[in-house]
């Protein structure tokens, strides 16, 4: 269940501008390095980003390989839960399994 405040349909276009902006990207920047023609790219990303248009699951995933973030990242519904998936995709291995003993507690 979204946050609240946070639209089911708003949650994709939000992350990836979060994204995209915490990068630096313009559109067009994103579009191109994503794959997408020159002269639709800084088109297509607005659309996205505006919930006009929603990309397939394959372009998703360009996307995200090109924010530097997990795709989970840009559906995740949840700010806090959001954050935890960056945190844990940049930390270190060691920190990684750190982070899932604290979080599975004793066994």
């Amino acid at each position: 269940m979204p946050e609240a405040g946070i639209a089911a349909g708003e949650v994709w276009p939000k992350r990836l501008k979060e994204a995209r902006v915490a990068l630096g990207l313009s559109q067009k920047q994103l579009g191109i390095e994503s794959g997408l023609d020159e002269f639709v790219a800084s088109t297509r990303i607005n659309r996205y980003e505006l919930g006009v248009h929603a990309p397939d699951f394959q372009m998703s995933m360009r996307l995200a390989r090109v924010l530097q973030v997990p795709v989970a990242y840009l559906y995740c519904d949840s700010d806090d839960m959001a954050q935890l998936i960056l945190a844990f995709h940049r930390a270190s291995k060691a920190a990684r399994k750190h982070a899932m003993a604290a979080l599975q507690g004793p066994v």
